[in-house]
């Protein structure tokens, strides 16, 4: 799965889970690749498909989106996980960080 595609699968994983979703543009798109919403509130999300750990560059690039998109959260989801710093960042700025245990379990219990 390229990068493209793990974002239409987050897209289409967020929507089982009961939000109305937009994959932004591909390139250009301001740290956020989907837009979540359900009950008033958005959530935007940052998808790495990555073959190592994710690190600080994903966490700032949604940080930026939250107020570029004026969505209530943001989120990286990886199929991969997150160096320390990239923790510690997320922590920092009240980002949630799904790495590939979260998002398995998500995709166990949808799929």
């Amino acid at each position: 799965m390229d990068g493209h595609e793990f974002e239409r699968f987050i897209g289409t994983l967020f929507s089982k889970m009961g939000y109305s979703t937009e994959v932004t543009k591909g390139s250009g798109d301001q740290g956020v690749d989907v837009i979540a919403e359900k009950d008033g509130r958005k959530f935007g999300i940052q998808a790495k498909c990555y073959s190592s750990a994710v690190t600080n560059k994903a966490i700032q690039e949604v940080a930026a989106g939250i107020s570029h998109y004026r969505l209530d959260k943001g989120i990286v989801i990886t199929n991969n996980y997150f160096t320390e710093s990239a923790r510690e960042l997320a922590a920092s700025n009240g980002i949630v960080l799904w790495d590939r245990t979260i998002l398995k379990e998500k995709i166990d219990e949808l799929f």
